[in-house]
């Protein structure tokens, strides 16, 4: 089984999580969809065999409070989910870093999560369709000729994307 992989600084606070391509561990992150009136808005927005089958192939990953929601779905042929946007009705808590996701679209790419003080925390090998959702700090090599990353970062930018780059006097190096 493949899990979502969580890493922290020493006080006990995320600093990036890492989910493999191979990711199948939906029982330990499945949505709520435990009561009548939940079941019926399932029924009413997806089509999926049952409210069951979307337990066992829907993960949410990341605690409601954080400002990027990470989720992923395994669905068989024929699942829909119907068109819907989301609203802002709860704009996110303000954060002291602006949260990023890293996808490694093709090759190879080292990302090492630091706290934001600088202490080390991991390097992870990211390969094609493996993703991290960092927290806080970060640095990015690729360890291949081709490596492909997407970068998803939570906005919006300041009018210089420069002054909110903070260079690490980090513990280990990087």
């Amino acid at each position: 089984m493949s899990q979502a992989e969580f890493y922290r600084a020493p006080d006990g606070r995320p600093v990036g999580m890492v989910v493999r391509s191979d990711f199948d561990d939906h029982a330990s992150h499945p949505p709520t969809f435990a009561t009548e009136s939940e079941r019926q808005w399932l029924e009413s927005f997806y089509r999926v065999g049952s409210p069951e089958l979307e337990r066992t192939t829907k993960a949410h990953l990341t605690p409601d409070e954080l400002p990027l929601q990470i989720t992923v779905l395994d669905r068989p042929s024929g699942s829909l989910v119907k068109p819907h946007f989301h609203t802002n009705e709860r704009p996110p808590e303000p954060t002291d870093t602006r949260h990023q996701v890293m996808v490694c679209l093709g090759g190879l790419a080292r990302v090492g999560l630091f706290a934001k003080e600088g202490d080390h925390v991991a390097h992870v090998d990211l390969g094609p369709g493996d993703f991290a959702l960092l927290y806080e700090g970060h640095s990015i090599e690729t360890l291949e000729d081709g490596t492909r990353l997407l970068e998803v970062k939570q906005g919006p930018l300041p009018a210089d994307p420069l002054e909110d780059n903070v260079a690490l006097d980090v513990s280990t190096t990087a």
